[in-house]
């Protein structure tokens, strides 16, 4: 007897685009509500202040540890994609300038949600080493891209770049810790530069970094 052909499994289907719309508006509510209140923040109040009913935030997000964890992977998710709408958009070394000031905000902002991050299973260490690869491959292909253009010395290692920026997060308990960083940025950039490139105009390439981030 032939044996009946299985058919194939259904496609898992996109979510809706309200529905996409409501968990996006709850991530957004969401970060700032953790953000001012921490990890105790009513959810009462992120439903309220998304516009949606708590069986939508459920729906999506089944605990509070899951919220919290959805909150600091999405803003990862944006972070890492940053880096390559600034690729499309600059030149390479104006865009790797804009996405590590990015990265300086982005640290900035989580210095304030770690209290909420303590508090999920296995604490903020993991989610931010769960993250760390994402960040990593978009520190290194900008990098690379800057090298590549001639922009940096051809002997440039992305590491190096990762290893100074991600010793930031050991500083951020220390008083001005924010401007320290961004001039660090501009240290690491300058120090790199290839020898032919290092007469350009550092402030021109600062200005349009800065103008790129703040539209982001």
């Amino acid at each position: 007897m032939p044996k009946k052909k299985l058919s194939p499994p259904p496609l898992a289907r996109k979510p809706r685009a309200d529905a996409q719309r409501n968990r996006e508006r709850i991530l957004e509510v969401a970060k700032e509500v953790f953000t001012r209140d921490g990890a105790a923040a009513s959810l009462d109040d992120i439903v309220r202040q998304a516009g949606v009913g708590a069986g939508t935030l459920y729906r999506h997000f089944p605990t509070r540890d899951a919220l919290i964890e959805a909150v600091y992977r999405s803003e990862v998710e944006r972070l890492a994609a940053a880096e390559q709408r600034f690729a499309a958009k600059m030149p390479p070394l104006e865009a790797l300038r804009a996405w590590m000031l990015l990265f300086i905000d982005h640290v900035a902002a989580k210095t304030l949600i770690i209290p909420a991050m303590d508090t999920v299973a296995g604490g903020s260490m993991r989610l931010i080493e769960g993250s760390r690869s994402l960040i990593h491959t978009a520190f290194v292909a900008s990098v690379k891209r800057a090298v590549a253009s001639g922009d940096l010395r051809s002997d440039t290692d992305p590491n190096d770049f990762v290893r100074a920026l991600v010793g930031i997060f050991h500083t951020t308990a220390l008083p001005g810790w924010e401007p320290s960083a961004r001039r660090l940025v501009d240290i690491l950039i300058a120090g790199s530069r290839a020898v032919s490139k290092r007469a350009s105009t550092p402030s021109r390439v600062r200005r349009r970094a800065s103008r790129k981030v703040r539209e982001v």
